[in-house]
């Protein structure tokens, strides 16, 4: 969420466990997060499965569901759905699965996440505004004495 920056994601015909856990493998092999990290996810029996909850205790994560019927809880990962669906879904005919697949692919690596601008970022793409975080906000280390 610190860069609106979508860092895992897979795509499939159908919503089952496998399909956010491959997202999730993604995500984690991409940033590598410290035990502790919480995941929020909508209330999805995906997300309850035993799979997913067992890749989450693997890497230390802590799972955070939405309340029930609370949209807002999810509301940046709507707000991107909508988006992809608006400036690459709908504006496609795609001939097949594969197809959708590499072009939603690419929307994320070479659009949405390197040149859409957002406006909670002071109107940079999430690559350029990680990229002046870590140059103007480095990360402080302590010593342990």
């Amino acid at each position: 969420m610190f860069a609106r920056k979508v860092v895992g994601w897979a795509m499939a015909p159908d919503m089952q466990a496998g399909l956010v856990c491959r997202a999730l493998q993604l995500a984690i092999v991409q940033r590598q997060p410290a035990p502790g990290l919480i995941v929020h996810t909508d209330r999805g029996s995906q997300y309850a499965s035993a799979a997913h909850q067992a890749l989450l205790a693997r890497h230390g994560l802590v799972g955070s569901m939405s309340r029930k019927g609370n949209c807002w809880d999810n509301a940046v990962m709507e707000r991107f759905f909508l988006n992809l669906k608006m400036e690459r879904v709908w504006q496609r005919d795609y001939a097949n699965h594969a197809e959708a697949t590499s072009d939603i692919a690419d929307y994320i690596v070479s659009f949405y996440n390197s040149v859409r601008l957002h406006s909670t970022l002071g109107n940079l793409p999430p690559n350029a505004f990680e990229h002046q975080s870590a140059i103007t906000q480095p990360i402080g280390l302590c010593e342990i004495t």
